[in-house]
């Protein structure tokens, strides 16, 4: 199984110079829960703004670099992430970004957990476009608004139909 995970702003904007453009402590916990045990993939410049690998979960890098940290496994493409992925039936594999390795999934993926948030942002990278007629809204909560989470946000859950 596909699953994207990303947080966007009322624009669709989800990236500022590889990095995201809010921080929602919110967000970052929804996040971890929600990929724990579970392998994420990313691309170089995604997995590079986590500035290491990300504990608990199996890190998966497509790109033709090699110069990775030691246990990162890294997938030179497309077809390789989806062999890796036929592989293994049983797994959820989160897509992190960037917006190309989610434009280039977009017709596999099975499910979107979506962190909507209600504030505009000045950035570089937007969410390609997704057509949600082919996914159906399963579970939405709203987001906690306090001094570490100072922008209204819900989070989304949507699988394929």
């Amino acid at each position: 199984m596909i699953s994207f995970i990303w947080a966007e702003d009322q624009n669709g904007l989800i990236g500022a110079n590889g990095q995201l453009p809010w921080h929602l402590a919110d967000d970052m916990k929804y996040f971890k829960q929600t990929t724990m045990g579970h392998p994420i993939v990313s691309g170089a410049r995604t997995f590079r703004s986590y500035n290491r690998p990300l504990p608990g979960r199996e890190n998966i890098v497509v790109s033709r670099q090699h110069d990775f940290p030691e246990g990162v496994v890294v997938v030179s493409s497309i077809a390789d992430l989806n062999r890796l992925i036929t592989a293994n039936p049983g797994q959820n594999y989160f897509v992190t970004g960037g917006a190309n390795l989610f434009s280039q999934l977009l017709t596999q993926v099975d499910r979107l957990y979506r962190t909507k948030i209600a504030h505009s942002f000045t950035g570089d990278t937007y969410m390609p476009t997704i057509d949600y007629t082919n996914f159906e809204l399963v579970s939405s909560i709203d987001g906690v608004v306090n001094e570490q989470n100072p922008y209204p946000h819900v989070f989304e859950v949507f699988e394929r139909n």
